[in-house]
């Protein structure tokens, strides 16, 4: 197939598909019997964003991050992680993929049997079978650590731990193998205001520290406002606008238009606005 391409398009497709872009969707359809989520999804997460991904009930916006991480078969399209197609990669080659992304499932999905420690062993035990025991548990204590949780909690169990430290426990988790890529599904659902700009926080500093790419599922305006680099919207069973907020907004879509024009996103923008402004004043008195 290369040598039908130019040499131009050719450079373009390497870019495309293993250079700036580690997520690549193309006419992605979802069925769930002849009801259709999604039909001819097109998407391209570049590499180092923080995408958010938003949308209203029933757009599907897990069911897109389920179908790319391989736990939902497309009933068409494509989809390349890191220039791998995952819709027909063989199982050697899927492995292969699935070591360098990490996954945080809605609540935390923790094993409710195993202490933290042991769920964020789970995936180098997976992976890195002969890792001798000693070493797998200074690895998760410091992704413990890394999560914001205290290094008391890696003997706890889920059962003993509030909502938020549930969702960081996950995080240490996800994080266990070094990934590139860091998917979130709704990391801030459940959590008060504080906990939630926390978990905020934290998000942005590991993806600047550690160079992941995030693709974050979120309904929190606020999130969107402080650490999306851009966000993707998802409605009429496909992808209707990707870019920056205020690139969104020149849009006229009316699902793109009420989400962020209406009471919670003025509210959002006000809030941003403040914190700017904050930051100006304190800057300037520094």
């Amino acid at each position: 197939m290369s040598e039908e391409l130019s040499p131009e398009e050719a450079a373009a497709s390497y870019k495309r598909y293993r250079g700036e872009h580690p997520i690549v969707v193309e006419n992605l359809t979802n069925r769930f019997g002849d009801f259709a989520v999604h039909e001819g999804l097109d998407l391209t997460v570049n590499r180092g964003e923080i995408l958010g991904v938003v949308g209203g009930s029933g757009t599907g916006k897990s069911v897109l991050m389920r179908s790319i991480i391989g736990l939902q078969i497309p009933a068409k399209g494509d989809i390349h992680v890191f220039g791998k197609s995952m819709t027909d990669a063989e199982p050697d080659e899927f492995l292969g993929v699935r070591s360098r992304w990490g996954v945080l499932f809605q609540g935390g999905a923790l094993f409710s049997t195993l202490t933290v420690g042991e769920n964020v062993q789970v995936p180098l035990k997976q992976f890195f079978p002969d890792i001798e025991p000693e070493v797998m548990n200074e690895i998760a204590r410091f992704k413990i650590l890394m999560s914001g949780l205290p290094e008391e909690a890696v003997n706890k169990y889920p059962s003993e731990l509030s909502g938020g430290m549930k969702k960081r426990a996950g995080l240490a988790r996800a994080l266990a193998l070094d990934p590139e890529l860091l998917f979130l599904d709704e990391p801030t659902a459940g959590l008060d205001p504080i906990g939630a700009a926390a978990f905020d926080r934290l998000t942005r500093e590991l993806k600047e520290t550690l160079g992941l790419t995030v693709f974050l599922i979120t309904h929190d305006l606020d999130t969107l406002y402080e650490i999306c680099d851009r966000v993707a919207v998802l409605a009429d069973k496909q992808v209707i606008g990707v870019g920056t907020i205020p690139e969104l907004l020149e849009t006229d879509h009316p699902w793109i238009q009420e989400y962020f024009n209406g009471p919670r996103g003025r509210a959002a923008q006000d809030s941003q606005q403040r914190a700017k402004s904050m930051d100006k004043n304190a800057s300037a008195g520094a």
